[in-house]
């Protein structure tokens, strides 16, 4: 976890509220709401929330210097945990096509066996995938 430990003013602060939202779905409102004001696009999977993040068509420029600070985030980690991620891969598998339901099924077995990452983690890995974003979590 890279945590901002000084007080940098130099790029904007982002706060996403976990207060706000209880599932993924809420999640994508919620960021679409924080990052995405006055456009309109708006998030709707994962592969978007990491598009956003590269920054150019929200409120933040390409290659900016960010802070997020993800406020209850204990509150999103139960929320977007096991049973979240769980229900999550299920309806990939139900749906089917265009999802690949063999890797949906091996992440869903990985879960189950406790070595999968939940959708928590998975965000949390798409958000420091971005050397720009410093996170910190509260």
């Amino acid at each position: 976890m890279k945590l901002n430990t000084s007080n940098n003013n130099t790029g904007k602060m982002i706060v996403i509220h976990g207060d706000h939202f209880s599932s993924l779905e809420g999640f994508y409102e919620e960021v679409s709401n924080v990052l995405m004001k006055d456009t309109d696009w708006k998030v709707g999977t994962l592969d978007g929330f990491d598009d956003i993040l590269y920054g150019g068509f929200g409120i933040f420029e390409n290659k900016e210097e960010i802070e997020i600070i993800w406020k209850e985030s204990q509150k999103s980690k139960e929320d977007l945990g096991l049973k979240a991620t769980q229900e999550f891969y299920k309806n990939k598998i139900r749906h089917g096509k265009p999802f690949n339901i063999e890797l949906a099924q091996q992440k869903l077995n990985d879960l189950l066996e406790g070595k999968g990452q939940t959708l928590f983690g998975i965000l949390i890995e798409i958000i420091e995938s971005h050397t720009n974003i410093t996170l910190t979590l509260d």
